[in-house]
């Protein structure tokens, strides 16, 4: 146990003691000095998927809390429709369910600061990481865990088999079908688009 939470502790144990002898302000007072609530806005969660397919671009696919490399969700639901009993996909992630890979490889976007605790809702504040690392860091801070951000990698020495992905659909279009399948294609060709419009407008200026 850290300091940190030793103190923490220490200060609700005094607090309990005050309610069991009911001065009630006694409590309230010390949790106020010592323990404070820290009220901030919450700025939301809102990521569209082709908002979240150009963080896992601008990050190349990698963990940024572990710098493991990440796939696309969509290429690997791809894994699952062709081998359902060596890869199995459940929708609400059933660790009994699915293949871990769905955890340990499908990259998610986090808040490095939490958006409960005043983090902004934007790119300045979204960096990859897998299912597993944002379970794990739930509405800590980095220092809190004592993380560090790893870097960032390339995209083009690895590309979470996005441009896989976008084969095998053109190729089996009947995997379009698949409505997991169907938005992250959505969302990956409308951020390729955005981004071949903003590199042509860059060229002509």
């Amino acid at each position: 146990m850290s300091e940190q939470e030793k103190s923490g502790a220490c200060v609700i144990r005094e607090v309990c003691s005050h309610l069991t002898s009911g001065a009630l302000e006694d409590a309230a007072q010390l949790l106020r000095e010592r323990y404070p609530f820290d009220l901030r806005e919450n700025a939301g969660r809102k990521c569209t998927l082709k908002k979240a397919v150009g963080i896992f671009v601008r990050d190349g696919f990698i963990d940024r809390y572990s710098g493991r490399a990440l796939l696309l969700p969509g290429a690997l639901r791809i894994i699952s429709v062709r081998l359902p009993d060596q890869f199995p996909y459940h929708p609400n992630g059933k660790t009994d369910e699915c293949h871990f890979a769905y955890w340990e490889l499908m990259p998610t976007i986090d808040h490095v600061i939490p958006a409960s605790r005043g983090g902004k809702n934007d790119e300045t504040n979204w960096v990859t990481t897998s299912m597993k690392k944002n379970s794990e860091k739930a509405n800590y801070t980095l220092e809190e865990l004592g993380w560090t951000l790893s870097p960032p990698g390339d995209v083009k020495a690895w590309d979470g088999q996005m441009s896989w992905f976008l084969a095998e659909v053109t190729r089996d279009p009947a995997l379009l079908k698949i409505p997991y399948i169907l938005r992250w294609a959505q969302a990956t060709r409308g951020f390729l688009a955005v981004a071949r419009n903003q590199e042509m407008e860059a060229h002509a200026q």
